[in-house]
């Protein structure tokens, strides 16, 4: 099941699949993922559908 959550602190969980060993390889030169990281998709239209709830910087 894929999809977010708000924790208590106000940060977003992610939960997806963990596609880590896919995509690190094609990281940018100087992007590493630390032993405690993984790298999870979000699905674009996720995030297209959250914009208007994600303040500008």
């Amino acid at each position: 099941m894929s999809g977010s959550v708000g924790t208590d602190q106000g940060d977003v969980a992610a939960i997806d699949r963990d596609l880590t060993e896919i995509y690190r390889d094609q990281l940018p030169s100087g992007v590493s993922v630390g032993p405690d990281e993984r790298i999870v998709i979000l699905p674009r239209n996720m995030m297209i559908a959250a914009k208007p709830d994600i303040p500008d910087a």
